[in-house]
């Protein structure tokens, strides 16, 4: 095992969904009075102040919800002390109250309705923030199994768990409602709030030179070519599973060095991002892992969230970022049998990979496009009522899964804020996870703080056991590893 791999604590979650606690019940592993489910009519209903219909992301969400595989993202910020609580709980307070549109709750909804709505308040109507005891496991797989009620304000959870002689803030978050670089942006207020220091984002680095290509990207694959699917690895066959009823995520959280990139140019100019190595990283872990078993050869493509907020105090708070599907043209075909060989792939070949996929990501990000694309559009047009646009959304969402990308590569990239908490200390790592939704079953997050790459792998427990999980997770690293820039060792 490589040094880049040392990092993998077999953090799984246990496969099959624990029973749902209900509403207002305990979560599982929580003390007396800690980590409920808020209630949905509970007597300290915050008042209403106001509603928004749900933008295009939270509706075809809503449309999509399946209580097998809970829509969550999940946030740990670990810090060196432990928080007070009675501070923490006062700073998360005044932090939802500068952020508002956090505070939301969705209201009753009838299938004639045209919209599903969110109703603004006035304050949360249960205390979000929870001291449960345990472990962090535990309250990993709370963060995978238990999503946060829509019908009750903030749709998020905060555990506070004891980790190795430090502590870790968990943040579970409704996705339905709100994405992760939104709720940092609430959760660094947050800290501002706890301890007094300024929070406010670093600004980003200077990027001189990386505007537009010189020459178009290479051609794509075609988008109706049918994408790869990673091979499903379970130990047992797939109908044994479904009669067992193995559903939810597993999870693997490590640490990663960040790869090299070779210098800029004179002029300013980047070769290729980290973004583009993690990239081409997910594109080599996911080919090989398809060779490995056996799988016809098709085109691998990456969804990867965009955002273009600004990570200031007045960062608009919700689903924000938009989806692009990052494909890898002729090269793909022409370079595969060399980068998916067994021992450490090609140099000149990654290379090459890694320069036609900046050019194609940098084209990507500068495309004007709605989150979704115009197909989300046109199915949140609120012209037919919601539950007749819910089953034609789910029916489209099943015929297109052929076509869906291979996995979903969410790269938060450099985390801008301090999190300086006070007396509890700076945050010492920060991690994110997406859902492993299917039909891809496969998330790969990052996250980089003080020079490490914060990876939390997921997967659907339908297609991948634990034992898959820690694979696909040690071709990772190696995959980013053989990105990484050495002097004299490509042309770069």
């Amino acid at each position: 095992m490589t040094a880049a791999q040392q990092g993998f604590d077999g953090t799984a979650a246990p496969e099959g969904r624990p029973a749902s606690p209900g509403t207002g019940a305990p979560l599982p592993g929580a003390g007396p009075g800690e980590g409920r489910v808020p209630p949905g009519g509970g007597r300290t209903r915050a008042r209403a102040t106001g509603r928004v219909p749900f933008p295009t992301v939270d509706e075809i969400t809503r449309h999509c919800l399946d209580e097998a595989e809970p829509d969550t993202v999940h946030i740990e910020i670990h810090l060196p002390r432990r928080p007070d609580p009675d501070r923490l709980r006062r700073a998360v307070s005044e932090a939802l109250r500068r952020h508002p549109r956090i505070l939301v709750r969705q209201t009753p909804s009838r299938w004639w309705h045209r919209r599903y709505v969110w109703e603004l308040t006035d304050g949360p109507d249960s205390d979000p923030v929870s001291y449960p005891g345990g472990t962090l496991e535990e309250s990993r797989r709370r963060a995978l199994a238990f999503c946060p009620p829509m019908n009750a304000t903030p749709p998020i959870r905060v555990e506070v768990i004891e980790h190795q002689g430090g502590w870790v803030l968990l943040t579970t978050i409704n996705h339905t409602a709100l994405d992760g670089p939104a709720c940092l942006r609430v959760l660094a207020t947050a800290a501002e709030c706890y301890g007094g220091a300024d929070n406010s984002p670093a600004p980003p680095p200077v990027r001189s030179g990386a505007s537009a290509p010189d020459t178009a990207p290479p051609p794509a694959t075609s988008p109706w070519a049918r994408p790869a699917r990673m091979a499903p690895e379970t130990g047992e066959p797939g109908d044994r599973r479904a009669q067992r009823g193995v559903t939810g995520n597993g999870m693997l959280v490590t640490d990663l060095p960040v790869p090299a990139r070779p210098p800029r140019t004179p002029d300013g100019r980047a070769a290729y991002t980290v973004n583009d190595q993690l990239l081409v990283a997910t594109w080599i872990m996911s080919a090989r892992w398809n060779r490995q078993h056996e799988q016809p050869r098709r085109p691998v493509r990456i969804t990867m969230p965009v955002d273009d907020r600004p990570r200031t105090a007045d960062m608009p708070i919700g689903n924000g970022t938009r989806l692009v599907e990052v494909t890898f043209g002729s090269e793909e075909a022409e370079l595969y049998d060399t980068l998916t060989a067994s021992g450490a792939p090609d140099r000149a070949a990654i290379d090459r990979l890694l320069r036609a996929t900046a050019a194609r990501t940098r084209a990507l990000k500068q495309a004007d496009r709605p989150q979704l694309g115009f197909s989300g559009d046109l199915l949140t047009t609120p012209l037919l009522p919601v539950g007749l646009r819910a089953a034609y959304t789910r029916a489209l969402r099943a015929g297109a899964g052929p076509w869906a990308s291979t996995t979903l590569l969410s790269n938060i990239g450099r985390v801008p804020y301090a999190l300086d908490f006070g007396d509890a200390g700076r945050a010492t790592g920060v991690w994110f996870s997406a859902p492993a939704r299917s039909p891809r079953g496969l998330s790969v997050t990052t996250v980089s703080t003080g020079g490490r790459l914060q990876l939390a792998l997921r997967w659907a427990h339908a297609r991948f056991d634990d034992t898959a999980g820690r694979k696909l997770g040690e071709l990772f690293a190696q995959a980013l590893e053989s990105t990484s820039y050495t002097p004299g060792g490509d042309g770069g």
